[in-house]
């Protein structure tokens, strides 16, 4: 557990020492799920918060907070493999979503967007935090030596995430006018 906090806090910090540690340990496979579970469970939080507190309000925060992140992850892999791979780039899957999990760390902050006049706040400045986590974890997995491209490739994922969310959210939304 001590390990484990150590590289949350690590990620919450910015530390890129952290990240490089969650690349390098196989061991934090499973603490990358738990951290993106927790991000989960804070989006559902806040959307039971800012909804009707239904159990539907719950799950449907949750999904949309996993959803966001896995089409957000598939875009950096893509982007920094492919499009953005620097001549060093090495590409190892498991080594970039344990990465991306813990950059997913800051979300757990999300439980405060179910405040309504701190909601929008809170939601950039999660998103701010999690795109320079991701920037950490992402040069650490793929060995970048631009920090630029680090921030492109993630600027352009959470674009392209933010864009599928709402995209979603406005086919399921309901108008009960």
């Amino acid at each position: 557990m001590t390990i484990f906090f150590r590289r949350f806090v690590g990620a919450l910090m910015l530390d890129a020492g952290a990240f490089e540690d969650i690349e390098a340990h196989r061991d934090a496979a499973v603490q990358s799920m738990i951290v993106v579970m927790l991000a989960c469970a804070a989006g559902g939080v806040a959307a039971a918060g800012l909804g009707a507190a239904q159990p539907a309000s719950f799950v449907a925060g949750i999904v949309l907070v996993l959803g966001a992140w896995l089409v957000w992850v598939t875009v950096i892999a893509a982007l920094g493999t492919i499009v953005f791979a620097e001549p060093q780039t090495k590409s190892n899957l498991t080594e970039l979503l344990r990465t991306l999990g813990f950059a997913a760390a800051p979300a757990i902050f999300l439980v405060f967007a179910s405040m309504r006049a701190a909601a929008l706040f809170i939601l950039v400045l999660v998103s701010l935090w999690m795109i320079a986590a991701a920037v950490l974890g992402l040069r650490q997995a793929l060995d970048y030596r631009s920090t630029a491209r680090a921030i492109a490739v993630c600027v352009i994922g959470w674009i392209v995430a933010l864009g599928a969310v709402a995209a979603i959210a406005a086919t399921f939304t309901v108008d009960v006018n």
